[in-house]
C-alpha cells in the first residue's frame, strides 16, 4: 500500500509562504574603542525597577502553571486604568494580545469569504503577518507624507467584509499620534459591528495634550479595544505581557480564544511590582521623553524634517538611502532599524548613544537632506 501514497514533502498552509517575515532588531556589530549600543528595537534602555528585580527573584512555583486570567494583575490594571478588572485580558505582549482578538474577530467564515482588516502602512510590521495568519486580508492604507494615517482613506475602505480596524498611536515607526478628535470623527463613520484596535504600546510616552485618550474611547464606543504593554515603558520587553481593554461582549470570546497560561507567573509579579512603583517608571520615561526632545530638536537643526514623534524612536524617511545609513551606523556599533526603500527607525536610548548618533548625521548631511 505504501507504493500508493503521495511522497510529496510536507507543506504549509499556502497563505504561510505568502506572509512577509518579521525582522526583529539586530544586536549592535563590535568595533573596537566604542560601546555597542543597540537602538533598533524601541527597547528600553533602563533595567527594570529594583523593585521588579526582586519581585522577579521572589517568585515561587514555576513549577506550577500561572493564573491564567492572571487575577491579581487585572485588579491591580482596573485601579490604575479606571476600569473593571473584568474588562482586561491579558496576553503574551500586547501582540500576543492582538492575535488573540483577530482569532477570535477575524479570518476565513463558513462561506469562504475572507474578513478584511484595515490598517495603515507602513505601521507596525507584524500586522500583516498576524492578520494573514488568523486566515483574514490585509487591506493596507498607505500613510500621509506626514507619517500619519490616511484616516479618510481608511473609511472609505470599509466594505461589508470589514471586520477590524487597527490604529496605531503612536504609529510604529513613523512616531505621529492620532488625536481625539480625529478619532472621534472616524468612529462615527465606522459600522458597529466593526471592531477597532487602538493600538497603544507607546502611550506613556506620549505628550501631545489632543493626542487620542484610548480608556475613554472605549469607555464611549462598545466596538472599540484598546491595546496597551509592560514591553516598553516598564522595560519589561523579555517577559512578553500585555493586555487589552474592551466590553464584556468583547471580553467573553477573548477569553475562549486565549492561549492558556500564556502570560508567567513572574511575568505576572512583575508587572504587578512595576504598577506598584508607576511614579518610579513615569519618571524614567520622563527622561526619555527629554532626550527624545533633545534629539528632535538637534536633527531639525540640522536641517532634516522628520515626523513629528510621540514615540520613544524617531523616523528617518531616507528612502533608498535608508541600507547605506543603516551600514554608517553599523561602522559605529549603533544598531538601528532599517526599512529597505523607506526610512530608518532609531530608538532613543541612553546619552552616549543618542550623541553618537546625531554625531553620524551631522558627518553625514548630505545623505539626510538629500
Amino acid at each position: 500500500m505504501t507504493d500508493n501514497l503521495n511522497h510529496d514533502p510536507v507543506q504549509p498552509r499556502p497563505v504561510v509562504a505568502r506572509l512577509p517575515k518579521y525582522a526583529a532588531g539586530k544586536p549592535p556589530v563590535d568595533v573596537p574603542g566604542l560601546t555597542p549600543y543597540k537602538l533598533a528595537s524601541n527597547e528600553n534602555p533602563f533595567e527594570p525597577l529594583d523593585e521588579v528585580r526582586a519581585a522577579i527573584a521572589a517568585t515561587l512555583g514555576i513549577n506550577r502553571y500561572p493564573d491564567t486570567i492572571s487575577t491579581e494583575l487585572c485588579a491591580q490594571l482596573a485601579l490604575v486604568l479606571g476600569v473593571p478588572a473584568e474588562d482586561i485580558v491579558t496576553g503574551a505582549g500586547s501582540l500576543g494580545a492582538l492575535t488573540q482578538i483577530l482569532s477570535t474577530f477575524a479570518g476565513q467564515n463558513e462561506d469562504g469569504v475572507q474578513d478584511e482588516v484595515i490598517f495603515a502602512w507602513r505601521s507596525f510590521e507584524a500586522y500583516p503577518i498576524v492578520v494573514q495568519s488568523a486566515g483574514a486580508l490585509p487591506v493596507q492604507i498607505p500613510l500621509l507624507s506626514d507619517g500619519r494615517h490616511d484616516l479618510d482613506a481608511m473609511a472609505e475602505a470599509i466594505n461589508e467584509n470589514t471586520s477590524v480596524i487597527l490604529l496605531c498611536t503612536p504609529n510604529n515607526p513613523t512616531g505621529p499620534i492620532l488625536t481625539q478628535r480625529e478619532v472621534d470623527d472616524f468612529i462615527a463613520r465606522v459600522p458597529k459591528n466593526v471592531l477597532i484596535v487602538l493600538d497603544e504600546a507607546y502611550t506613556e510616552f506620549v505628550r501631545d495634550a489632543e493626542a487620542v485618550d484610548g480608556i475613554k474611547t472605549y469607555q464611549q464606543h462598545r466596538n472599540v479595544v484598546v491595546l496597551r504593554t509592560f514591553s516598553k515603558a516598564h522595560g519589561l520587553a523579555n517577559l512578553r505581557i500585555g493586555y487589552s481593554v474592551s466590553h464584556p461582549e468583547i471580553t467573553s470570546y477573548l477569553r475562549l480564544i486565549a492561549t492558556p497560561f500564556a502570560v508567567s507567573s513572574v511575568a505576572q509579579q512583575a508587572a504587578m511590582a512595576s504598577l506598584a512603583n508607576l511614579d518610579k517608571v513615569m519618571a524614567r520615561v520622563d527622561s526619555l521623553v527629554e532626550e527624545r526632545e533633545r534629539v528632535v530638536a538637534a536633527l531639525t537643526e540640522l536641517g532634516w524634517k522628520i515626523p513629528t514623534t510621540q514615540a520613544n524612536f524617531v523616523w528617518l524617511p531616507l528612502g533608498e538611502q535608508s541600507m547605506d545609513f543603516v551600514q554608517l551606523a553599523e561602522a559605529r556599533a549603533l544598531s538601528v532599524r532599517g526599512f529597505a526603500g523607506e526610512g530608518v527607525r532609531v530608538s532613543i536610548g541612553e546619552v552616549e548613544a543618542n550623541d553618537r548618533f546625531l554625531a553620524l548625521c551631522r558627518e553625514n548631511a548630505g545623505l539626510l537632506s538629500s
